[in-house]
C-alpha cells in the first residue's frame, strides 16, 4: 500500500533536510511530497538536492509561487497523490512539532483498525503539549472545545494538522469546495469528512514546539478560526454532502 507524507514548507531551511531524512528512515515505506511556497531562504533547493542526490524515488517537490495559504497546499498536495494514486495520504508540519515515528501510529488507525482519518490529537488523553507558553495552550485547547461543541463533533483535538487519510476519503468530500486557507482549513477538513459518513479517529501524539525556525501561528489564525466555525455550521444546513461509499 503506497504511504505519502504531504509537508508544506515556507522557509524551514533549518528543518527540511532532517524532516525528510526521519520520514524516510522509518521502518516502512514512505515517500514525501513537499509543497513550497516560495521560500526565499532555499528550502526548495534543498529539497531538489536531495532529490538529485539520495531520495530520487520517493521525494517530489511542488513548488509555488508565494504564500498562497496551508490550505491551498495541502488541497494542492491532496490531488497530486490522488493522481499519483497513493493509498494513504498523510499531513504533517516540517518543525518537529510531529514526530515522524507517529506516522506509524496514524497509518496503523487507518490500516488496521478500520479508520478512515486518524487524527494526531494532542488532547484525546488530556493536554499533550510541549514547550508552549500557557497562552497559546490555554488558546488551542479552548478553541477545540469550542468546535466540537458548535459543530457536534466527536473530536477532541479538531484544529489537528498531523493526520492520515484513506484516499477515499480525499476522493469523495469534494475539495474544490473546501474554502478555508488558513488553520480553520484542518476544522473544514475534519468536519466535512463526519458529515460524509467517514469514521474518525483520534492518535494520541505529544506535540512540541519548534525548535529550529519561526512559528507561523499567530492569534489572527485562531480567531479565523473561531469565526469560520459558524459559517461552516450554517452552510452546512443548506449543504448535501457525499457520502462514504
Amino acid at each position: 500500500m503506497s504511504r505519502l507524507v504531504i509537508i508544506p514548507t515556507y522557509n524551514e531551511k533549518e528543518n527540511v533536510a532532517a524532516i525528510i531524512e526521519a520520514v524516510m528512515s522509518l521502518p516502512i515505506d514512505f515517500h514525501v511530497l513537499i509543497i513550497d511556497d516560495g521560500s526565499p531562504d532555499g528550502t526548495a533547493n534543498i529539497v531538489k538536492d536531495l532529490m538529485a542526490t539520495t531520495y530520487a524515488d520517493r521525494l517530489f517537490i511542488v513548488e509555488r509561487s508565494g504564500k498562497l495559504g496551508l490550505g491551498t497546499a495541502y488541497i494542492c498536495g491532496f490531488k497530486w497523490a490522488i493522481e499519483h494514486g497513493y493509498d494513504y495520504i498523510f499531513e504533517m508540519d516540517a518543525d518537529f512539532s510531529h514526530n515522524p515515528q507517529d506516522l506509524l501510529k496514524l497509518y496503523d488507525a487507518c490500516a488496521n483498525q478500520g479508520a478512515d482519518v486518524a487524527i494526531g490529537s494532542r488532547y484525546v488523553t488530556g493536554v499533550n503539549v510541549v514547550n508552549w507558553p500557557m497562552g497559546r495552550v490555554l488558546m488551542s485547547y479552548f478553541a477545540s472545545k469550542y468546535v466540537r461543541m458548535v459543530l457536534g463533533v466527536d473530536i477532541h483535538d479538531t484544529t489537528a494538522g498531523f493526520l492520515c487519510y484513506r484516499r477515499q476519503v480525499l476522493e469523495t468530500i469534494e475539495l474544490d469546495k473546501i474554502r478555508f486557507k488558513g488553520y480553520a482549513f484542518q476544522i473544514e477538513m475534519k468536519f466535512t469528512a463526519h458529515q460524509c459518513g467517514f469514521r474518525i479517529q483520534e492518535v494520541p501524539i505529544i506535540f512540541v514546539n519548534r525548535v529550529l525556525g519561526s512559528s507561523k501561528m499567530s492569534g489572527g489564525i485562531f480567531s479565523e478560526a473561531l469565526l469560520g466555525v459558524i459559517r461552516l455550521k450554517v452552510n452546512s444546513w443548506f449543504r448535501k454532502y457525499p457520502k462514504k461509499a
